[in-house]
């Protein structure tokens, strides 16, 4: 079994990746993602939901994300927790995932964290220009997510950006492969698919 983590700011082509590697390597692969481990705020108002920075690593249940990756490593499966980001908060549902010859695992944050990174055989940093991630945050956040051009682009410059700063970008010092991300379109899957075809 290879554990794969993909991280980079947000915008930055985590989920591009994601898909292309998945498309590649089909039903080899589980994913999971580090949004559906945002700690349970349901004891909450959604007014007090939508002031927490979610760009913190406090906001994420990394005990939980660690011990799931951990099970999975050794052949165990486990009850995912889902996310809704209208809500601001976590799902009562669960969702069973069951490990593969493949498991990535993809977050803003998730090389910020020791025990994590410990659990990953291979971890890849995209990086890309602020003014690329933003507009591509933007067309996301208003298209996907239905939030207003305002609201997207303060908490870039309030949050998600002196995060980005302080806790992303750094990260990258972990990274075994940085992949360089401005262009619109496919990413080079070369080195990747190279990793894994000795490795897995």
């Amino acid at each position: 079994m290879l554990t794969i983590g993909i991280t980079g700011g947000t915008g930055c082509g985590k989920t591009t990746l994601v898909e292309q590697l998945i498309n590649q390597l089909q039903e080899e692969v589980t994913l999971i993602s580090q949004d559906d481990y945002y700690h349970d705020l349901s004891h909450l108002s959604y007014d007090e939901r939508v002031a927490i920075n979610f760009d913190h690593p406090e906001s994420i249940d990394f005990q939980l994300l660690s011990e799931h990756l951990a099970a999975l490593k050794k052949g165990s499966s486990i009850e995912k927790p889902t996310y809704s980001f209208v809500d601001h908060n976590r799902n009562t549902t669960t969702i069973t995932i069951v490990p593969k010859r493949i498991i990535i695992i993809e977050g803003i944050l998730i090389f910020t964290q020791a025990r994590l990174r410990d659990l990953l055989d291979f971890k890849i940093y995209i990086q890309a220009d602020s003014d690329i991630r933003l507009s591509r945050r933007l067309k996301r956040d208003i298209e996907e997510r239905g939030r207003d051009i305002e609201e997207v682009t303060d908490r870039y410059h309030n949050t998600l950006k002196p995060m980005h700063d302080q806790f992303i970008a750094p990260s990258k010092t972990y990274a075994d492969l940085i992949i360089q991300n401005n262009n619109q379109g496919a990413i080079d899957l070369s080195e990747v698919l190279r990793y894994i075809q000795a490795n897995a």
